[in-house]
């Protein structure tokens, strides 16, 4: 089926069954490594070394996060135009996009990789434990150069109409990097380095698999001879805003919080932290993957002026989304200590103890967390950047860093409640926006 067809002729319950589920299979297997990554860290190095790895995971996040700004500021903008039947347009905004991450990879790169011992030791660790975490965050730095296009790729997949060809690229990913870290860290017994180097071999590996249709031109997109202009770019970066401020504001929420956690608990309550992420990860995951694999169509039919249908896409995309996010605070809330136990095995008493009240105080973050979340996404995907920034940074940074200080005098379980009161603050401030923009439209 043509993008045409598939985006515009298909039901919208049909188009959501096509498009999302199995975007969502292909982030679940992304995150489903993510998870399995902690788990082999956990169990075979060791507590130091998985607090290291989410000391230094805001920054590896950081590192993908300009990238992740080009890949999905681009993908709008070309959705739009091949909605619009302008496909010149959208092959230099491809082209230009390819350019511009491949050359923001090797910026921040090397100024992380140069940057890494100061910033672990502002966040207060040292000894093995800063250590471990330089040397986890090298690795990605190292490799960004061709690791980072791996996820602008898989949108401009979608946007073709290549779901299937996206979801198993991703499924594959998901897999060889899974094997490659089980036959490092197991198998040749290497250091917390080569659980870093499983991913950037994944990642780099399946990045250059998913450009042969696109340098073969078997694609609806291909590369032509880029002109760079001041509007193309100001329209990508405004259009990624959203994501990028997701992502940055994100993870220095998270710095801001560790810095916190180092002081009040240790690693311990570092490691605990860590575990609520990678919770959040594979919610978060599915969620995004349901929304963003529905942004091209929505896009092409917002530039096809077929706003009913757009509404009708919408409505299944916040549906499915508030089903997963409810199904999840249930499960989490029933099941906190085999969560727990999932990534740190047989822990102390301390440990553990802390783990099931965070992760039982966690789980009501996903009562209200769909409703910001899949707002942000439609404001993006209909090129209202500024509606979406805004609801980004509410919910990543604004409102986070205000209940920190709210919530302070209860200690430890106040940073463990900062993210259930940040998603209800997210989800009043969200049901706003949306309902100024339905007036508005």
């Amino acid at each position: 089926m043509n993008t045409h067809d598939l985006f515009v002729k298909t039901p919208p319950v049909k188009l959501f069954f096509t498009a999302a589920l199995p975007g969502a299979a292909s982030m679940l297997a992304s995150s489903l490594y993510q998870l399995i990554d902690g788990v082999f860290v956990g169990r075979i190095l060791g507590e130091t070394a998985f607090a290291a790895l989410n000391l230094a995971m805001p920054f590896v996040v950081i590192n993908f996060a300009l990238a992740d700004l080009i890949g999905v500021g681009s993908s709008v903008p070309i959705s739009i135009s091949l909605g619009e039947k302008k496909e010149r347009d959208a092959n230099n905004i491809f082209t230009c996009a390819c350019i511009m991450i491949v050359a923001a990879g090797i910026a921040v790169g090397a100024a992380l990789f140069a940057l890494a011992p100061l910033l672990i030791r502002l966040m207060g660790a040292d000894g093995e434990f800063a250590e471990l975490a330089v040397m986890y965050m090298r690795v990605y730095a190292l490799c960004s150069p061709v690791s980072t296009i791996v996820f602008a790729v898989d949108n401009y997949l979608r946007i073709c109409g290549k779901i299937r060809g996206s979801m198993f690229l991703n499924i594959f990913m998901a897999g060889l990097s899974a094997l490659l870290e089980f036959l490092f860290l197991f198998v040749f017994r290497w250091g917390i380095w080569a659980a870093a180097l499983a991913t950037c071999l994944g990642m780099m590996i399946c990045a250059v698999i998913a450009f042969v249709p696109f340098f073969a031109g078997r694609l609806r997109l291909s590369f032509c001879r880029p002109h760079f202009s001041r509007k193309l770019i100001i329209r990508m970066i405004s259009c990624g805003c959203p994501s990028f401020l997701s992502n940055i504001a994100g993870r220095i929420t998270s710095i801001i919080m560790n810095i916190f956690l180092v002081r009040l608990g240790s690693q311990t309550a570092v490691s605990v932290y860590g575990i609520l992420m990678y919770i959040d990860g594979i919610v978060q995951s599915i969620m995004y993957g349901m929304c963003d694999s529905l942004q091209p169509a929505v896009g092409y039919n917002w530039g096809a002026r077929e706003y009913k249908r757009v509404r009708a896409i919408e409505g299944c995309c916040f549906g499915a989304s508030g089903i997963v996010s409810l199904l999840a605070a249930a499960v989490i809330y029933l099941f906190p200590m085999q969560t727990a136990e999932l990534f740190m095995g047989s822990g102390g008493d301390t440990l553990m103890a802390m783990a099931e009240t965070a992760v039982r105080v966690f789980a009501a973050t996903y009562i209200a967390r769909w409703f910001p979340f899949a707002s942000q996404s439609y404001m993006l995907a209909i090129e209202k950047p500024v509606p979406a920034s805004v609801i980004s940074a509410a919910i990543s940074l604004v409102f986070p860093v205000a209940f920190i200080a709210v919530l302070w005098p209860l200690g430890l379980t106040g940073l463990w409640l900062n993210l259930a009161a940040s998603s209800f603050a997210a989800s009043v401030l969200s049901a706003v926006i949306m309902a100024r923009t339905t007036a508005r439209r």
